[in-house]
């Protein structure tokens, strides 16, 4: 009876123990075991909130958009749908040259105040940083001098100027509060692209062990030295691989990533070509493939059509590019309007103003189940 008895009590621990387990599998941490619970809350919200549909996102929506900057409460997305976006995009370039403005010309103080507002509606925010090259400022993130990043890693000769160029950066977003005083969770998006040639991480600047080295003392520095556990790290790539083991080469590990996405612009005519739609899909496709296999997120990092000169692309070619694939969000570049680095200058635009041609197409965009914009997404309590 005694032995029974025992059995009996060992049978229910082992449910009890499997229960939770079920309940809490290690796949919905995220990568940092000491991220912050409105990180973590964050992060298991994004892996249930992709089967309902994907967030939208735009860049530096809040302060600026087409002919207007710096005006309280404006977005050129609220204006033509009523509703602001769920994700909000922003850029750390800057910090590492101490300038009080980054590489679009925003403020850091404004910076903060947006950031803190997308987040206390229940927007998402993300950071990527086009950081200067240590070896070539004048050219910004486009210097494709070779040898850039082995010379920032451990050992380096411009090893220590990276670290400081952390430090600002940590300084940045440890400033990054809610009301109540918590850490606003980031989606941390740093080194992006890194499978093109154009920026000193690209391909063909350094190797894949260079790569994964600085990414991975990216990672350890924020989470160790500077105590940042408010971070999800976001691998993204161009959009020139065509397989998984192309857009892994470079990965630096699944403990030290939440995220999986790249980046993917509209240049040809959609009338005319569908290019875009098809090759979007597919790596799509393959990276919604490898977040299954390693449970994790996957997101469209950037995207657009520059002025947006077809009326029914939202509809037409985005959606169907996007098709069935289960993303947590698709972030659209930023409204800058008439560009001056342009010769002539032209219209440098990635979502719809009042009166835009795609207007109408992107309010029926918007009224889709699957797009959530920030009232969907706030309703869904990301943090909680």
């Amino acid at each position: 009876m005694y032995r029974s008895a025992v059995i009996c009590i060992l049978c229910i621990l082992f449910c009890l123990v499997s229960v939770r387990i079920n309940a809490q599998p290690d796949t919905l941490f995220p990568s940092d075991k000491e991220a912050s619970k409105q990180t973590i809350a964050l992060y298991r919200n994004l892996h249930k909130l992709k089967k309902k549909g994907f967030m939208f996102g735009h860049q530096d929506d809040l302060a600026y958009g087409v002919n207007w900057r710096y005006q309280e409460g404006r977005s050129d997305v609220k204006e033509v749908t009523g509703d602001y976006p769920a994700v909000y995009g922003w850029d750390l370039s800057g910090l590492e040259q101490k300038s009080d403005n980054n590489i679009d010309g925003v403020p850091f103080k404004k910076m903060r105040q947006y950031i803190k507002e997308g987040y206390g509606r229940g927007g998402i925010i993300t950071l990527s940083w086009h950081f200067h090259s240590p070896s070539g400022a004048l050219k910004g993130a486009w210097d494709t001098t070779h040898g850039t990043v082995s010379s920032i890693l451990p050992g380096g000769a411009n090893h220590k100027l990276f670290k400081e160029w952390l430090d600002d950066g940590a300084k940045f977003i440890a400033s990054l509060k809610g009301s109540s005083g918590e850490a606003i969770p980031i989606l941390f998006r740093p080194l992006h692209e890194l499978t093109g040639s154009w920026f000193w991480w690209g391909k063909n600047e350094c190797s894949a062990d260079e790569f994964q080295t600085l990414y991975r003392f990216m990672v350890y520095y924020l989470q160790h030295e500077k105590k940042l556990h408010s971070l999800l790290w976001v691998y993204n790539t161009s959009d020139n691989f065509t397989t998984k083991d192309e857009f892994l080469k470079r990965y630096p590990g699944d403990d030290v990533i939440d995220m999986l996405s790249f980046d993917a612009y509209q240049y040809q005519d959609p009338t005319k070509s569908d290019f875009f739609i098809k090759n979007t899909n597919s790596l799509l496709k393959t990276i919604c493939e490898i977040g299954e296999e390693k449970h994790k997120l996957t997101a469209l990092g950037e995207t657009g059509y520059e002025a947006i000169p077809y009326k029914d692309w939202w509809t037409q070619t985005l959606l169907p590019a996007i098709g069935s694939n289960k993303i947590s969000y698709v972030l659209l570049w930023r409204n800058h309007g008439l560009t001056s680095w342009d010769n002539p200058p032209k219209m440098h635009y990635y979502v719809p103003y009042k009166g835009q041609l795609s207007q109408t197409d992107f309010i029926n965009f918007y009224k889709l189940d699957k797009t959530l914009f920030e009232k969907e997404a706030a309703a869904e309590n990301l943090y909680q």
